[in-house]
């Protein structure tokens, strides 16, 4: 879950690889550090902590140096230290590389390497390639040699001090990518590292290596044959990256969801004939035995939303599963299947496990994803694109809502396609109303005092319990991970009707409750279970719709929504419950946009 960097250019590269893992910062933050080539030799600074801590340590240096690698960590092996930080180097320091992934088979390499007389100076995993590159001989071979003897997942950049001015990339299960400029030239683990210089790259593929020189890049197969790869040229906009006056990127994207959300619906409606339009997939019938979702955490969560729009719009059995969990038993799936994997980054390694082990089986696949050009959308039978533009913040929001979009439009299309007659006028009223979303969340967004107001009442609370029945169960988890994400206080999403099956004990009055009515068949159950925990001197905060006049005594305080149908009031009930925890976060004085122990995207086991 580390960010790698390197550059190699007409200019020096210190600033390039600075303001790079600014960018990659999401990726991982407990340490830090960079390699220049001055003179043919290397000079690095690594620190323990974030990129600013290294910056400080960087005030009265500068270097001409064209040529450089960063990395900011996320630790698997070993602690987060000055001695664990990335680069490595090997024992004559004569290779330096940073690494993103995990070398499964380290501790044998790293005994045979001992037994060899190699010195190692960092607990990592990582220390390893450096002493398997390390000798004489072409650095290319080197680099082949030894991808054959490493297990495990490996994004690399490494330079050789015998040709300083070339620069190496590795991908094996992890994400790197080579940004192509006029007159210079990027290895990245994603696209913010280098779009404000260049939006013109070439996605690598697994066990492919690149060489870098200043008279151009040449890709090879892990063979050693040359390949020819097309230059794409990314539609991400560099200022997307960028907070845009808000003091942090979560509080940015959550209010980026009404434009991503009409983005990631735009030419997928017609409203003239009410139909749903997706080319991705066009020609697919819909007519699958079950469907199964895989996907991990936020990305889950919107699975489950995914299963019950599938249900009940296109008729087809769903399950949801864990990407971890999924990978690990031998499901029952064939020919007649299909697997939606659901991945922001497309690069969460159990999401990527999961659908091999399902095209193993014969499964179809089909991803939704945020991210052109990533591991997923490489190796699924189609890809729905989900159009969030670039998401920073750890802590999912604006992805969350575009895959609930995409998940209403495939079972709206699917019913289609299956032609579900029964459920014709439903789906009629939905593509209306679906379009008003956008519009709706912004008068939330213009309200936003009042989640600031909430968060000042109940942020030195330590135990929140989110419920919520049909459509809002799902958004109980959601809501739940949000707060305990960003805000380290403990909550827990629950469906509602469970209370009296144990979790009602857990009722008192410093434990909040937030509970999600909606105004379907279950609401007077649901409004039961508040009364149920008031009646224990419990605190409680609603979600329910404007005008909803029977709540008023019931819940310490109310938050409204705007009214729309039961199947689309996830799209704004979700708003509210990210400002909250946000804005508790806030109160407590968290790290929004960098969460402790937490990673943006999960490319490690």
């Amino acid at each position: 879950m580390c960010g790698i960097i390197g550059y190699l250019g007409k200019e020096p590269a210190l600033p390039f690889l600075l303001r790079g893992l600014k960018s990659l910062e999401y990726r991982g933050y407990d340490s830090v550090g960079v390699a220049l080539v001055e003179e043919e030799k290397f000079i690095s600074f690594r620190k323990k902590g974030k990129i600013r801590d290294l910056e400080q340590d960087l005030t009265d240096f500068s270097s001409n140096s064209c040529c450089g690698i960063g990395h900011t960590r996320w630790a698997t092996h070993g602690v987060p230290s000055d001695r664990n930080a990335h680069p490595h180097f090997d024992c004559q320091e004569k290779v330096a590389l940073v690494h993103n992934g995990i070398v499964e088979n380290y501790q044998s390499l790293r005994a045979g390497l001992s037994l060899e007389g190699h010195c190692f100076r960092s607990d990592t995993d990582s220390e390893v390639i450096a002493h398997l590159l390390e000798g004489e001989g072409d650095p290319l071979e080197r680099i082949f040699n030894m991808m054959k003897r490493v297990e495990g997942s490996y994004a690399l950049c490494i330079i050789f001090q015998e040709e300083p001015d070339v620069l190496y990339g590795v991908r094996q299960l992890s994400p790197l990518i080579l940004g192509v400029g006029e007159d210079s030239h990027f290895l990245a683990s994603d696209l913010p590292a280098f779009l404000e210089d260049t939006r013109r790259v070439v996605f690598l593929e697994d066990g492919e290596v690149v060489r870098v020189s200043p008279a151009g890049y040449t890709i090879y197969s892990s063979d050693g044959i040359k390949k020819d790869k097309p230059v794409v040229t990314v539609p991400w906009d560099p200022v997307r990256a960028e907070k845009g006056g808000f003091k942090h990127f979560m509080l940015k994207e959550i209010h980026e969801q009404p434009q991503v959300l009409e983005e990631t619906l735009m030419g997928r409606i017609n409203l003239l004939d009410k139909r749903v339009c997706l080319e991705e997939i066009a020609g697919w019938d819909g007519n699958f035995e079950r469907i199964t979702i895989v996907a991990c955490g936020t990305a889950n969560y919107a699975g489950l939303l995914g299963k019950i729009f599938l249900e009940k719009l296109a008729r087809i059995p769903v399950e949801v599963d864990y990407a971890s969990e999924f990978r690990y038993r031998d499901p029952l799936i064939g020919e007649n299947n299909l697997v939606i994997a659901i991945s922001q980054s497309g690069e969460t390694a159990d999401t990527l496990a999961a659908v091999r082990l399902a095209k193993e089986k014969g499964a179809r696949v089909l991803a939704i994803c945020n991210v052109m050009g990533s591991t997923l959308t490489q190796i699924a039978d189609a890809v729905i694109y989900t159009r969030a533009g670039i998401e920073i913040g750890v802590a999912s929001t604006k992805a969350f809502l575009c895959q609930l979009a995409v998940l209403l439009l495939l079972a709206l299309y699917f019913a289609e396609a299956r032609g579900i007659e029964d459920e014709q006028l439903e789906r009629e009223k939905i593509l209306e109303e679906l379009v008003s979303l956008p519009r709706q969340i912004r008068e939330i967004l213009e309200k936003e005092e009042i989640f600031q107001d909430l968060a000042r009442e109940f942020y030195l609370l330590k135990d929140f319990l989110y419920l919520g029945r049909g459509v809002f169960y799902p958004l109980a988890l959601e809501g739940a991970l949000k707060l305990k994400e960003i805000s380290y206080i403990h909550a827990e999403g629950l469906p509602a009707g469970e209370m009296k099956h144990g979790p009602i004990a857990l009722i008192e009055p410093d434990v909040a409750s937030v509970v999600l009515v909606g105004s379907g068949e279950t609401r007077s159950k649901v409004i039961g279970n508040l009364e149920e925990i008031k009646a224990r001197q419990g605190k409680v905060i609603a979600v329910s719709w404007v005008g909803d006049k029977e709540l008023e005594k019931k819940a310490d305080r109310i938050i409204f929504l705007p009214p729309t149908l039961e199947i689309l009031s996830p799209f704004l009930a979700i708003v509210p419950l990210q400002l909250f925890a946000y804005y508790v976060a806030l109160e407590k004085g968290c790290d929004v946009d960098q969460p402790r122990n937490l990673a943006k995207s999960v490319t490690v086991e």
